[in-house]
Order: C-alpha cells, then sequence, then structure tokens
C-alpha cells in the first residue's frame, strides 16, 4: 500500500474519488458537492486556516487503485471544557473493509498530530463549524442530509479496533410535521402567548441582514466557548445568511423575541440533497442552471432543522414550545412539507434532547459517533461533559 498527500491538482481529484469509487452502487449514497468539500482545504473560503491547518492523504494499493483517503486538522480555537493536552482531528474518512489499510491511515494522521504537538485526535470532524462533516453515522444509513459525511457499517469496526473510544453521540430526530404537536408544548405555549413582551416571527429576505444580526446575537450567548465554538461576528452571520439566501424558505426560519431582544432561533433548511442528489457532485455554470431546473421541476417535501437555541437566561421558560407552535401553524398551513428532521443533537446537552423529545411522535432517524483516540494511553478517559 501507498498513502498519499494531497499536494496538485491530480491529489485533489483522487481524494474526492475515492469517496465516490467506495459508494459505488449503494442506494442510499448521496454525492457531495465537490466545491464544498475543497472549500474545506481552501485558505481563501475557510477562515479556520486562521488558527490552524490541514493536510489530507489518499492511499492507494499495491495496484495503484484508490481504497482510502483521511484529513488531519489542528485549530487552536478547537476544545472542550476539561479538555488536559491540545486536541487535533481527523475527518473524510473512507476505507475499504481493511483494518490494516484503516490503521496505515490513522497512523499517518497521528503521527502528523503528533509532529503539531496534539495529546489526542477527534473525528471524523471538520476543519471548522460542526454544522457539517461532522460524526460518523453507525445507526439509519439513509440517504445523507446536506454537507453529513455518509460512511459503511463497517467503518464503526475499523475506529473501534484501532482504539477510538466514543466521546460524545449525535442523535438526530424525525417527525411528521403534518401532526399535531403534544398537549404539554401547546399548554406552555398557551400561557406564553398571553404576555404581549413575547413575540415570534419568521425571517423575511428584504430583511435578510437584520435577522442575521439577530441570528449572531442569540448564537453567541446560547454557544459560543461550547466546545471551541467562537462568536460569530454581525459581518460573518451577515454573508452566511447572504450565502442561504438562495435555496432559503423564509417560512421554516424562525425568531423570537422579548421586548424587541432576540432571544431564540429555529433555524430550519429545506433538504438540499433532494435536489443536489441529481447533479452528481458537480456546481459549474451548467449544473447550476440545472439546480434551478430541479428545484423548480422537482418539490422537496422534506425539510431538516440545522440550529435550534436559546439565550441561557430564558431557557426552562416555555420559549421552546411558543415558538415551535408558533411556526407550526405557518408551516401547516403552507401544506408543503411532509418530512421533519432535527439535525444531530449531541448527547452531552440533555436540554436539546428534551426539546427534541418533547416534540411528540419524534423517533431516532440516525444516530452518529464522534470518537476520541487520546496518543498517551495511560491517561483515563473521559466523555465530552454535560452542559
Amino acid at each position: 500500500m501507498q498513502i498519499v498527500e494531497v499536494k496538485d491538482q491530480n491529489g485533489k481529484r483522487d481524494f474526492l474519488r475515492v469517496n465516490v469509487e467506495l459508494f459505488k452502487g449503494e442506494p442510499n449514497y448521496i454525492r457531495p458537492l465537490d466545491k464544498d468539500v475543497e472549500e474545506v482545504f481552501n485558505p481563501q473560503k475557510n477562515k479556520a486556516f486562521r488558527f490552524g491547518e490541514a493536510i489530507r492523504w489518499v492511499l492507494k494499493d499495491d495496484k495503484g487503485r484508490l481504497i482510502g483517503r483521511i484529513a488531519a486538522f489542528v485549530n487552536k480555537k478547537y476544545r472542550t471544557k476539561g479538555d488536559r493536552f491540545p486536541v487535533g482531528g481527523v475527518g473524510f474518512f473512507d476505507c475499504t473493509n481493511n483494518q490494516q489499510a484503516a490503521n496505515l491511515l490513522f497512523d499517518t494522521a497521528k503521527e502528523w498530530l503528533l509532529q503539531k504537538g496534539m495529546g489526542a485526535m477527534d473525528g471524523p470532524i471538520n476543519f471548522g463549524e460542526r454544522d457539517r462533516w461532522w460524526g460518523l453515522i453507525v445507526e439509519g444509513f439513509q440517504p445523507p442530509l446536506y454537507c453529513m459525511s455518509y460512511s459503511k457499517p463497517y467503518y464503526r469496526t475499523l475506529f473501534e479496533q484501532y482504539g477510538f473510544e466514543v466521546f460524545f453521540n449525535q442523535v438526530c430526530y424525525g417527525l411528521d410535521p403534518t401532526r399535531e404537536i403534544n398537549k404539554k408544548l401547546l399548554d406552555r405555549h398557551a400561557e406564553l402567548k398571553k404576555d404581549p413582551d413575547f413575540k415570534t416571527v419568521h425571517a423575511t429576505k428584504k430583511d435578510l441582514d437584520q435577522f442575521a444580526v439577530d441570528f449572531s446575537i442569540v448564537y453567541n450567548k446560547a454557544w459560543a466557548g461550547h466546545g471551541g465554538l467562537k462568536e460569530i461576528s454581525k459581518e460573518l452571520a451577515i454573508a452566511m445568511f447572504r450565502k442561504m439566501k438562495p435555496v432559503m424558505d423564509e417560512k421554516i426560519v424562525w425568531f423570537t423575541y422579548y421586548k424587541e431582544e432576540p432571544i431564540a432561533i429555529f433555524l430550519n433548511i429545506p433538504d438540499l440533497n433532494q435536489w443536489f442528489k441529481y447533479l452528481n457532485g458537480k456546481f459549474d455554470l451548467f449544473h447550476k442552471l440545472k439546480f434551478l431546473w430541479v428545484k423548480w421541476t422537482k418539490p422537496n417535501r422534506r425539510f431538516t432543522g440545522i440550529i435550534f437555541g436559546i439565550v441561557p437566561a430564558f431557557q426552562g421558560k416555555g420559549v421552546d414550545a411558543f415558538m415551535i407552535n408558533e411556526a407550526k401553524f405557518v408551516v401547516q398551513s403552507q401544506h408543503k412539507y411532509n418530512y421533519y428532521e432535527l439535525q444531530w443533537v449531541g448527547d452531552f446537552n440533555p436540554k436539546m434532547i428534551n426539546v427534541a423529545e418533547g416534540l411528540g411522535d419524534t423517533y431516532l432517524t440516525r444516530r452518529l459517533i464522534t470518537w476520541r483516540y487520546q496518543f498517551d494511553r495511560s491517561i483515563s478517559f473521559e466523555r465530552h461533559p454535560i452542559l
């Protein structure tokens, strides 16, 4: 076997091809957009390069056939409360069902991370935010959501046999958005509805920049500092929302305010992979036009939740029920969606798990694992702390 660092265009093509070749014929596989993968490794596109660096490799067998790939990252902003040593990451792991091949990939990443002064590696993770390319699917091998890494069932064994341990689980929940939510949420909604200081509205594209600013306020109060998540500037939030604008459905992006101050967000988008699956990973001018045609001619009945958060001062006060039920009135009146999936919720966040399970008739759609491998095996292993 030969492991080769990706340094040129041929290497970049091979890195993308590994994923395509290994999943050829897999009915639930949806090829990621090439540009979305490449942007992770582009310093002009990925702001994580301000705080770290990334490297990637492809693995070939003795006949030169592609049989695996992996990337490794260091990011001084990546940290979890309680970490006793610097932690790096691995991601974009794909491999044939061969432990020797997997070990070579993991060993190569480990040696590079040791040279960078790391004491452990988490994976599969992203070189950037947690909303994409994070975790290994171990249950629910259905078509992946947008920017969700797909895997094969044996990948779990490759991680376990190498010595990775479960750092935390990520669970996704599904529900039928056409059904009524449970009575407990209805009662809590009715109670908060009496207070005129609370209001919930959906986003509008004409006021998109202001909603982006409100998003940054809630995000920074609710998440910044957890697991290395950094604050989002108003400028970055505006750029994110403008980028999301072409695929945004205003009626599924919700904000809650108390005395005109933003206190909660419920950010959902259509399941973009229901459209992107027709593009075979490409997004050049022709495929952009094809995307618009697909988007126009093929109704998308699925949407997915990517961020749900409440500022700490208003948690446990019924704001979740108020916002969810207000959103329900509008979403159900549209008769547009018949499937909803709330993306990954860490098992270290019991409050969010309670929110998801409290919606009524939710069910587990998939489970992912974020693993950790400590380089000093004599140090006791500790899971992600509970928030």
